[in-house]
């Protein structure tokens, strides 16, 4: 996945502060993998069934479906969907076709849809926000066709304690060795995942974990602007950032204390 050129200023840098350089890093490299692993499982040019659950804005879903995907989106709060179909709108009739926007739970996912009816199932950012995310997990894999991917992105437990040590919040830091709630970037009440009790979740379900990736090693614990203070990266400087965050995202002992965690697991 290229890097959007429209996403720098008349300057040539990225606009705006650490968040946008963190959303940027965030959505392009778990797009990266996404591809690969789908790559990996599904022959060249076949059209999958896609779910994406918590599709928000739609940018995964919109960006499926010009790739040749037929893609449900599905999530439960109307102003980030009136946002997608706004979206949706500006694109070619053959990707509206391909495009299903459903108001609905993450949670009621298992009921919503027939047992094996996609491919690939997406749930990015969604299982911060579920106290539980047991159920969840299982209405996932219920949907899930055999031989489809199970996609993940989750908050880092074992990182939580990075961020407020980098930024000198000492006592913050030692309450997030042992508790998994925290505040996401706008604020919200969040809660963040141990990997290895995803693990055993998932092999629960029947679609076990069989790779992850390390999400924002470098950048996402930060809450400066960018790689220098008050500087964000050029068009050019970017390209080595994302290498060195890709890297490092597949890398141990990196990639275990990234913000956010990307699962990928398959139903075999």
């Amino acid at each position: 996945m290229a890097v959007p050129t429209q996403a720098f200023g008349a300057d040539g840098r990225l606009p705006g502060d650490a968040t946008a350089l963190r959303d940027l890093v965030e959505r392009t490299l778990v797009s990266r993998r996404l591809d690969a692993e789908l790559a990996a499982r599904f022959p060249v040019g076949r059209r999958l069934r896609v779910l994406d659950v918590g599709a928000g804005e739609g940018a995964q879903t919109l960006r499926l479906a010009r790739l040749g995907h037929e893609v449900t989106g599905l999530d439960l709060d109307p102003r980030m969907l009136r946002s997608a179909r706004d979206a949706l709108e500006c694109e070619p009739p053959g990707v509206r076709r391909r495009v299903r926007l459903l108001t609905g739970d993450a949670r009621a996912t298992g009921a919503l849809f027939r047992p094996g009816t996609f491919d690939a199932v997406l749930c990015h950012g969604v299982l911060m926000y579920v106290e539980e995310p047991g159920p969840l997990l299982a209405g996932l894999a219920r949907v899930l066709a055999a031989g489809g991917l199970l996609s993940l992105l989750v908050r880092n437990a074992d990182a939580l304690a990075v961020g407020p040590g980098l930024a000198g919040d000492w006592a913050g830091a030692l309450t997030a060795f042992d508790d998994p709630h925290c505040t996401d970037h706008v604020g919200v009440a969040a809660r963040a995942d141990r990997l290895g009790a995803l693990t055993a979740a998932l092999a629960g379900t029947g679609v076990p974990l069989r790779t992850w990736y390390g999400v924002g090693v470098f950048t996402g614990h930060r809450t400066e602007p960018g790689p220098a203070p008050h500087r964000q990266p050029s068009e050019g400087e970017l390209e080595p950032l994302l290498a060195a965050e890709e890297r490092a995202g597949a890398t141990d002992p990196y990639r275990s204390v990234a913000p956010l965690l990307h699962l990928c697991a398959t139903r075999d």
